[in-house]
């Protein structure tokens, strides 16, 4: 690795100094400097664009240039008349200051040449010709390569330092905006332009009393070729010389005119490749955004419906993965848009998984332990350590389906409605072999079998209608509706002697001389009825100022019912016992006003204001019924202030109140899974959260510089915990509102820049917390509090170049560091991760790609694993051929496996799991 950042480093030198730079200052013909002037340098000897950039606020602007050549410089501004000069460089830096005259004639820019970049106001347009070198495959490639743009491995966008809410193509949403199907499937050769939209509103009307900053929206423009056409394209692979079978089909077509749209989607696979993941299902559902945002209020009814979604993506053992996905788009007339998308996704996953955890749950001097007596009931076996090691197979169907309408039939009307709904079926087969240590018995070791099933489902309906019924009254109200339904299984067969003691507080099986092993299973149902409404008036004092008052609520009701059930001698036996029965009907009701008032001064937008709430809770069971009601006031506030016209400061402050749903109200017994029972607490209140945010913003349009800074505190009053009692093993777990607060204060920075043909960025998260959780001590049954500490640290950095013809890598560092601190035990996990990813042409119809990253990782400064993942794939294109055919290797280096540590109020632990073998695969696509 060091030889190869020394060869990366050598490059770079020698590419910096084969160039020289003209600078200078663009004013007007009376003297005024010009701000976000174009300025362009072609090279008359290539015919090339070899350099571009905008004016900065003084009128200075620059541009890198090759030695010895000659060049035509080009000045332009709205306005004014386009000046032309001509240059020969030679081998040292170069100042020239050039004027602009009047002219009248011109409405807006004449640009003689393709700019790689316009700035419109909000819009920032780049020409996606001007920055690919000819290996992009998707709009993902192309849009690493420009200048304030990034993509992570997730395909999540970031211009500027700020996430993309969604992506369009043709002002079109793209499978709802989301940024990762369309970054790793719109072909790179359909894209002609790439327009950043900020401060992006996406109800006009409202955007003169709502804050849009943080709004940004990427719309893709295809080039002429692809509009009104089909267009797309279809691969197939198979593995090369391999035991086991492997292929991998991928076929997409597209369709854009004026008028409708289609995108189809498929991927079917068993080479790790998984289109469709647990991070994608929160963007689609996620849709629906909650009312609580805004008013101060944090009630999210719980979903356990992808319990099974792949946990491993590209990184288990076995994945064999379905997709299919449709979007389509149509405008019966031009007041109207409707759209839609449909998606399947199926994937069977095989995981093979070793974890080693290192207990502090017992809050007890086990240097005074009493030693454990089977034959006393009273006797208690107090844990270590714990390996188990664990065989999985998940397989999980999920259906998401949405339609949604846009009228628009005015500036003064608009009328949106969605219906979103999901289904799914999903089941989970677990072989676990646990092998236990303790501090006062010999040690022990346990087979467990557990299955869990599932087919949950649910509809969510959005209506929103926004009336403006003239410049100074603004009417939007919005209503949500989500209707509901789970029912998860569970089943656990485990030896009598490791459960007993758990499973007598249920008074299961009291005789456990009836058979060798516990077959326990639980059915569970909730079904959930929620509403959530919201009316807004805006009063438009003048340009800089309104007055916003709103009143809405929040309505839910959800039931909870479960039971316990052994099969004995082949026969169901019911578990009566109240204490393991649920029959739960529970409501919230919150109904609010708010009153904010927003203006500007200067450089400095202050927001301020308050909710008042009234909230109504009950919950009916065992017989009787618990209402809490009452009344809170949370204030919220926020100043801006804008330095300059790309750089801000942000200072915020807000009060929210947080409650839990049915799942932790329902006092009868649940298994969490099968060492963990929890009972709810119908008593339950609120928590309150204190909330503060300061954020920095920059980006220089004249020298490509972004620069980002954020710190977060938060502190949780009343939060709700887990009060935890461990029999051997296991864990009986209640929740009660902690008496001590919970703190978290977290900074995250990042700095990108780009040069000539180099991008640069360095970043860093760092995030310190204090909790608090309760411990049972089995010697004293007394109830104790115990710290927990985490500090997390996250380093990143990468230089990545984008040349035309020379080859390009991207390569990076990255460092994790963990350190926890739960009941005295401490554990620092520290990962190290170097990388670097390479792309180029060769023989004008190859193109040579590989990726690699190596990974070291350290347990209180003892390398406990290391592991690199190499891929590497050629590439062949006869030029103007439809045909591409390609050969790729996935994990050259044959690694095994890989490590992951976490840490939570009970222990800390540290897992490997196997991986997929190499794979070569040879792939065929033809280009529509």
């Amino acid at each position: 690795m060091k030889q190869l950042v020394f060869i990366v480093i050598c490059m770079t030198t020698w590419a910096i100094n084969a160039q020289i730079t003209l600078k200078g200052v663009v004013k007007d013909s009376i003297g005024n400097p010009l701000e976000m002037a174009n300025v362009i340098a072609i090279n008359k000897t290539t015919k090339k664009l070899d350099s571009y950039g905008f004016t900065d606020a003084k009128g200075n602007y620059k541009l890198n240039l090759n030695v010895n050549s000659p060049y035509k410089i080009q000045v332009s501004y709205i306005g004014l008349k386009t000046a032309e000069i001509g240059i020969e460089t030679k081998e040292i830096d170069l100042l020239k200051d050039i004027t602009l005259e009047g002219d009248n004639s011109l409405d807006e820019v004449n640009i003689t040449y393709k700019m790689p970049v316009t700035v419109k106001g909000d819009t920032i347009v780049y020409d996606a010709d001007s920055f690919k070198n000819g290996t992009e495959k998707k709009l993902g490639d192309v849009l690493q390569k420009l200048p304030g743009v990034e993509v992570n491995d997730d395909g999540e966008i970031e211009v500027e330092g700020k996430t993309v809410k969604k992506v369009m193509v043709e002002g079109k949403d793209f499978f709802d905006g989301d940024s990762k199907i369309a970054t790793k499937n719109i072909p790179a050769n359909a894209i002609d332009k790439i327009q950043v939209l900020k401060n992006h509103s996406e109800v006009g009307q409202m955007s003169r009393v709502t804050d849009n900053e943080d709004n940004v929206v990427i719309n893709i423009k295809l080039k002429e070729g692809k509009k009104n056409f089909w267009f797309g394209e279809v691969s197939v692979g198979l593995g090369l010389v391999m035991e086991d079978s492997r292929y991998i089909a991928h076929p997409k077509l597209f369709y854009y005119s004026p008028k409708y749209s289609v995108n189809i989607i498929t991927d079917v696979n068993n080479i790790g490749e998984v289109p469709f993941t647990m991070r994608d299902y929160f963007k689609f559902t996620g849709g629906f955004r909650s009312f609580g945002e805004s008013n101060g209020t944090n009630f999210n009814v719980g979903s356990n419906d992808i319990s099974f979604l792949t946990l491993r993506n590209n990184r288990a053992k076995e994945i064999e993965s379905k997709f299919g996905a449709l979007n389509f788009s149509y405008s019966p007339k031009k007041t109207w848009d409707i759209s839609g998308f449909a998606i399947y996704s199926g994937n069977k996953t095989d995981m093979e998984e070793t974890t080693q955890r290192v207990y502090a749950n017992t809050g007890i001097n086990t240097n005074n332990l009493p030693p454990y007596d089977e034959n006393d009931p009273s006797s208690a076996k107090y844990i270590d350590t714990e390996q188990t090691q664990d065989l999985t197979t998940q397989k999980s169907d999920l259906g998401l389906f949405k339609l949604s309408s846009s009228y628009k039939p005015n500036t003064n009307n608009q009328l949106d409605y969605d219906i979103f709904a999901k289904v799914s079926k999903q089941e989970q087969l677990q072989s676990t072999l646990s092998t236990r240590a303790y501090f006062n018995a010999d040690n022990e070791v346990v087979p467990i079998n557990q299955l869990s099933d599932q087919s949950p489902f649910s509809i969510n309906q959005n209506l929103n209608y926004y009336y403006t019924l003239n410049d100074k009254n603004i009417f939007a109200f919005e209503a949500q509706h989500l209707w509901q339904n789970e029912d998860p299984f569970y089943n656990a067969e485990l030896e009598k002697l490791s459960f007993y003691n758990l499973l007598s507080l249920t008074n299961v099986n009291p005789n456990p001389g009836d058979h060798n092993l516990f077959d326990v299973s639980q059915n569970k149902k909730i079904r959930t009825n929620k509403l959530d409404t919201k009316l807004d008036y805006y009063y438009v004092i003048n340009s800089k100022s309104n007055l916003n008052v709103t009143l809405g609520a929040t309505l839910s009701n959800q039931q909870f019912n479960s039971n316990i059930f052994e099969i004995l001698a082949g026969n169901k036996n019911e578990i009566t016992q109240s204490s393991t029965i649920n029959d739960v009907d529970f409501s919230f009701n919150d109904l609010y006003v708010g009153l904010h008032y927003k203006f500007i001064t200067g450089i400095f937008t202050f927001n301020q204001g308050f909710t008042l709430h009234n909230y109504v809770s009950k919950n009916t069971q065992l017989g009787s019924v618990y209402e809490n009601n009452f009344m809170k006031l949370l204030p919220d506030a926020s100043v801006k202030v804008n330095l300059k016209k790309s750089e801000t400061l942000r200072l915020s402050y807000s009060m929210q109140t947080s409650f839990t749903d049915v799942n932790q109200l329902a006092e009868g017994y649940v298994f969490n899974n099968y060492n963990s029972l929890y009972s709810g607490n119908r008593e339950l209140e609120n928590s309150l959260y204190h909330n503060v945010n300061l954020n920095y913003f920059s980006f220089n349009m004249f020298n490509y510089t972004n620069v980002f800074g954020s710190i977060n505190y938060s502190k949780r009053i009343d939060q709700i915990k887990s009060n935890t009692e461990f029999i051997d093993v296991n864990q009986v777990r209640t929740s009660i509102n902690s008496a001590f607060p919970d703190e978290t204060i977290s900074v995250r920075a990042n700095f990108q820049k780009s040069f000539r043909k180099f991008k640069l960025r360095f970043g860093g998260n760092i995030s310190y917390g204090k909790s608090n959780s309760l411990i049972i001590d089995r010697q004293t049954n007394e109830v104790r509090n115990r710290l927990a500490k985490t500090f997390s640290q996250t380093y990143t950095s990468k230089f990545s170049t984008n040349f035309k013809e020379a080859p390009n890598f991207d390569v990076g560092y990255n460092v994790s560091i963990n350190n926890s601190n739960i009941g005295g035990v401490e554990n620092t996990f520290t990962t190290h991760s170097p990388y670097i990813n390479l792309d180029t042409f060769f023989l004008k119809e190859f193109i040579f790609t590989s990726n690699y990253t190596y990974n070291n990782v350290l347990n209180d400064g003892e390398m406990i694993d290391s592991y690199g993942f190499l891929k590497a794939d050629i590439t062949y294109q006869k030029k103007d051929s439809k045909w591409e055919y390609k050969v790729g290797v996935t994990n050259l280096l044959n690694s095994t496996g890989l490590n992951q540590n976490s840490s939570n109020d009970i222990f800390v632990s540290n897992s490997s799991y196997i991986i997929q073998p190499r794979i070569a695969m040879f792939t065929v696509k033809y280009n529509l």
